[in-house]
């Protein structure tokens, strides 16, 4: 992780009042994709990792039975909330977590996550999609920044190469705050926790969403 779990969820509280406006077609994309894969059935639990202002949390409540959302921003959170009680949802709510803690020991269904995972390094990564998977969903979504092929914007560390330079004309990359994986790394981070990966979507070469699911 590039900065602390303190900066950056001071970061995204001062950001919280505008975070909604001016969203990219692309992460809108994700988000639309993320809530398709999910697909919870009426009685589901999700788990919604990161969860931000609401964006999945929300889209997923008239859906499933309960939506739960954990954050590291209260003022990002204060937004979910804001907009749960103006659409007179009563199934989701939301607290404090992280990906490695994510505050949460009850019952899931479903986790989703949607441009949140990649500000940690990908050990970090592959410690919390071990937390993930060991709360036993049948079905993880994960939309992200992901490197594919040629958008990969750094070498394989057994290259022995230097990382690559972010690409300018990358609109998703901040290399100051965000640290994405290649899909590949993504990829066997799952598999090795025993679960199969069943949608690999690409929205741009440095956005994408990944379904993976119990066998």
């Amino acid at each position: 992780m590039k900065k602390t779990v303190e900066e950056h969820a001071a970061r995204f509280d001062d950001l919280a009042a505008d975070y909604d406006e001016e969203k990219s077609a692309e992460y809108n994309e994700c988000v639309a994709l993320v809530l398709e894969h999910a697909n919870p059935d009426s009685d589901d639990t999700v788990l919604d990792l990161g969860c931000g202002t609401g964006a999945i949390a929300l889209g997923l409540a008239e859906e499933a039975g309960r939506v739960v959302g954990r954050d590291i921003s209260e003022g990002m959170m204060d937004e979910a909330r804001r907009k749960a009680d103006e659409r007179g949802l009563d199934n989701v709510e939301f607290g404090q977590g992280q990906f490695r803690e994510p505050n949460y020991d009850g019952e899931v269904d479903i986790v989703t996550s949607n441009f949140a995972m990649h500000h940690l390094s990908d050990e970090e990564k592959r410690e919390a999609i071990s937390v993930i998977t060991g709360l036993g969903p049948r079905r993880i979504v994960l939309g992200d920044l992901m490197f594919f092929g040629g958008g990969a914007l750094r070498a394989p560390e057994a290259s022995g190469e230097e990382p690559r330079a972010p690409n300018p004309e990358g609109p998703f990359y901040s290399p100051e705050v965000d640290d994405p994986a290649t899909v590949g790394v993504l990829v066997d981070a799952f598999t090795d926790e025993g679960y199969a990966i069943t949608a690999v979507e690409m929205v741009h070469e440095q956005v994408g969403v990944l379904v993976a699911e119990r066998p």
